[in-house]
């Protein structure tokens, strides 16, 4: 399994995080449980909402960051945070994710928010293949 890391001093009114993952799948589903890590405590979110979600872009790197607006988008538009996904990426012309979120509604009671993802910037944006897999550094604009 994967793992994250924020890291301090890369931007002042963002969030920095290095993610890791033992394959491209892994990096993320890891990237994805980091974003809603940002925006809510995971326990505190029902999982009682599924979704599918299904992306193509023409490389691994842009294909990160739509999945990463892609989840922020769904907590604009739905007020819904996934915790739980599982991810198949594809790569070739173009790439492609197939993902199956696990989440639910942000209710103000139960939930305790965190920060309010704004959008994923391009700021030290990178993915690249590691010794143990893969690696990303991933900026978001709170």
């Amino acid at each position: 399994m994967g793992r994250y890391a924020f890291v301090e001093g890369i931007a002042i009114a963002d969030c920095a995080m290095d993610v890791e993952g033992e394959s491209l799948d892994d990096l993320f589903a890891t990237a994805a449980r980091a974003v809603a890590d940002v925006m809510v405590a995971p326990a505190t979110v029902a999982r009682d909402v599924e979704r599918r979600v299904d992306l193509a872009a023409p490389s691994v790197d842009l294909l990160l960051y739509d999945w990463l607006s892609e989840l922020i988008f769904l907590k604009d538009t739905e007020e819904a945070v996934f915790p739980g996904v599982e991810v198949r990426v594809t790569r070739g012309e173009p790439c492609r994710l197939s993902a199956r979120l696990e989440g639910g509604v942000i209710d103000r009671e139960r939930t305790e928010t965190r920060a309010d993802v704004k959008a994923v910037t391009f700021h030290q944006f990178t993915v690249e293949p590691s010794a143990g897999g893969w690696r990303a550094r991933v900026v978001l604009d709170i």
